[in-house]
């Protein structure tokens, strides 16, 4: 069951990464926010049709974690989709990650925490040195941008998880992300969003980009340990240079895949350093609310 879930993790890793390979591929026909509307159209379309959630008998705090979860999810894929418009999509990833990563080590609230933080901090600055020639100011502020919405994703997608059942939360805030994202999108790409081709590759992008991924993550969560996916989870960046040499022929340099492997690392110590617990929680066999809440790209609780 284990190493079943680490494969959908994995798998769920690839699909992503590539689907943003493939985005990019459709900046030049529908611009950035365009793909962004698109991509969230229909797979807020496909898992509403899927899920089919209700909509009586909540209250108005589910309802706020609900559009703050969209307006997150919104504002994580808008500024990731300007980040890699602009720059590579490895050097994107690794700095949108430090979102989740500074999250994680202020929720662990321990000296080792501040270890991994500056491990991170040596590979954006080693990062920013080496490439600087390719990382336009711009691009680098829209995937630190994105990652400071991928952290706000985190906790609105767990508050969102206590209070709707199986995927339907993810269902609506998805739709919440579409309405919030189509208006700049048209914008930006107009008539081309109605092209067939523009369609069909744009709901490519939304199955590899947030049906299938969703999906993995689901399962995989049912399989393995919150601590595990996390961990798993944040070979995003790698995965993203892998995916940037394939399909977008992007290159990095030996020192800009060691910045990239030092914010792998730094992930990967981060959720696995536990907070704290009080005496009434020692005796408690569960996880600690840091590995809960970086383990939520989709909340755990959101399979129940």
């Amino acid at each position: 069951m284990t190493s079943l879930g680490t494969v959908f993790v994995l798998g769920a890793a690839l699909s992503v990464q590539f689907g943003s390979a493939v985005a990019a591929l459709l900046f030049p026909r529908a611009g950035a926010a365009g793909v962004v509307a698109l991509r969230l159209v229909i797979a807020a379309l496909v898992l509403l049709l899927v899920c089919r959630p209700r909509l009586r008998g909540y209250r108005r705090d589910d309802w706020l974690a609900v559009a703050g979860f969209g307006v997150a999810m919104a504002g994580m894929n808008g500024l990731f989709y300007q980040a890699i418009d602009r720059i590579p999509l490895g050097p994107a990833v690794t700095l949108e990650v430090l979102g989740p990563l500074a999250l994680s080590v202020l929720t662990a609230r321990r000296a080792a925490a501040w270890l991994w933080a500056a491990l991170a901090l040596a590979g954006v600055l080693l990062l920013g040195y080496q490439g600087f020639d390719r990382l336009n100011a711009a691009g680098a502020a829209f995937a630190l941008g994105a990652g400071a919405m991928w952290a706000g994703y985190i906790v609105f997608s767990a508050r969102t998880g206590q209070r709707f059942p199986k995927a339907d939360g993810l269902a609506l805030a998805l739709a919440v992300a579409a309405v919030l994202t189509l208006p700049p999108g048209i914008a930006d790409a107009g008539a081309a969003l109605l092209d067939p081709v523009t369609i069909g590759l744009g709901a490519i992008v939304a199955v590899m980009s947030s049906v299938l991924p969703y999906t993995l993550e689901l399962l995989a969560l049912r399989r393995i340990p919150t601590s595990t996916f996390a961990v798993l989870m944040s070979l995003g960046p790698a995965v993203a240079v892998l995916a940037g040499f394939a399909v977008l022929d992007q290159h990095l340099r030996p020192l800009e895949l060691l910045a990239v492997a030092l914010v792998i690392t730094a992930s990967a110590g981060a959720v696995r350093t536990p907070p704290p617990r009080s005496p009434r929680e020692a005796g408690r066999d569960r996880p600690g609310p840091c590995n809960v809440r970086l383990a939520v790209t989709t909340p755990e609780e959101v399979t129940r």
